[in-house]
């Protein structure tokens, strides 16, 4: 009798062909749920609702670091994101290089959202600028927020400033904070463009210049399972890891089909071409082997700011037998 698991996705294209049904697991009687992103994490995050879920990947590290160790990792990434072009300024003061930002108040909604972490990480490693350098300002991105959507750990020697009564959008547009480290773009970006741009006059630049001295793209998210769960089916990991690999690679597929464009771009096969004569045909790669580097990067720069407790190696982090994808 297969394993009913029940399955929480946002709405993106790797994860589609697996959300419809498309893609089997095998053994598993899946029943899938897509949700809006931030709407997921938050469910998941406070009740836990579903058996395997997209997770954001720092979070993730955290949650193995920990004790408990309630969450078996999958080593698939729904969302990937240089995140160069996810740093915007007020245009008043005068800011075009992460080191400009000493001493500045950066905004921030989450403080080991993968996002953030990626970029203070880079910007220490390879930008001058040491992440306890900013004072950051924890708010709602375009809303105020009454409080953290879950619990947090702050380094010691990092200011950082609690606002509920306002928006980083509206700090921004109005000088309040310098700068801001988030995953979508502020409304102030679209409706005050003469108050807020971006910190990279050529983010793309900026981004191949990481990839060529890397060879990282870095994750956002991966897939986990809870380890009760993995540890009564020891087989499951690998039968979600081949489905969630698949549906990726079907995703592929379907952006270099022209007879009808997967997304409303008009030149999307170039595009896609093009990305992988920059990046590889591999730029999303799937399992352990192609991204252990990865994780050892990102492992260094959460171990930086405390918060990982253990010295962890990336073989640490999986199964033995994800650790040969």
């Amino acid at each position: 009798m297969p394993l009913a698991l029940t399955i929480g996705a946002s709405d993106c294209d790797r994860l589609r062909a697996l959300a419809e049904g498309r893609v089997a697991i095998e053994g598993v009687a899946a029943e899938t749920t897509v949700m809006p992103l931030q709407a997921l994490f938050n469910l998941q995050m406070t009740s836990h609702r579903f058996d395997c879920c997209e997770f954001p990947i720092a979070t993730w590290l955290r949650h193995f670091d920990r004790d408990a160790q309630d969450y078996v990792g999958i080593p698939v990434f729904p969302s990937r994101h240089f995140r160069f072009s996810c740093v915007f300024v007020n245009k008043a003061k005068g800011l075009t290089k992460p080191a400009d930002l000493a001493g500045r108040r950066v905004g921030t909604m989450v403080w080991d959202m993968a996002a953030a972490v990626w970029l203070r990480g880079i910007f220490a490693e390879h930008h001058g600028l040491p992440f306890d350098a900013p004072v950051y300002v924890n708010a709602g991105l375009n809303e105020p927020r009454a409080g953290e959507d879950h619990a947090q750990y702050y380094p010691p020697g990092v200011r950082v400033e609690h606002v509920t009564d306002r928006s980083l959008s509206d700090m921004l547009a109005e000088g309040e904070i310098d700068a801001l480290y988030t995953a979508r773009a502020p409304d102030s970006f679209f409706s005050a463009p003469d108050k807020v741009g971006r910190l990279f006059a050529d983010p793309m630049a900026a981004e191949l210049a990481y990839f060529r001295a890397t060879g990282i793209y870095p994750p956002m998210h991966l897939v986990a399972v809870k380890a009760a769960i993995a540890r009564d089916n020891p087989w499951l990991p690998m039968a979600l890891y081949t489905a969630f690999a698949e549906s990726q690679r079907l995703a592929r597929l379907r952006l270099h089909d022209s007879a009808t464009l997967a997304v409303g771009l008009p030149w999307l096969a170039k595009h896609i071409e093009e990305t992988e004569q920059l990046l590889g045909a591999d730029f999303w790669s799937t399992g352990f082997r192609a991204n252990r580097a990865m994780f050892a990067t990102l492992i260094r720069h959460m171990r930086a700011e405390g918060l990982l407790r253990r010295a962890l190696a990336p073989e640490d982090l999986f199964p033995a037998a994800l650790l040969e994808t």
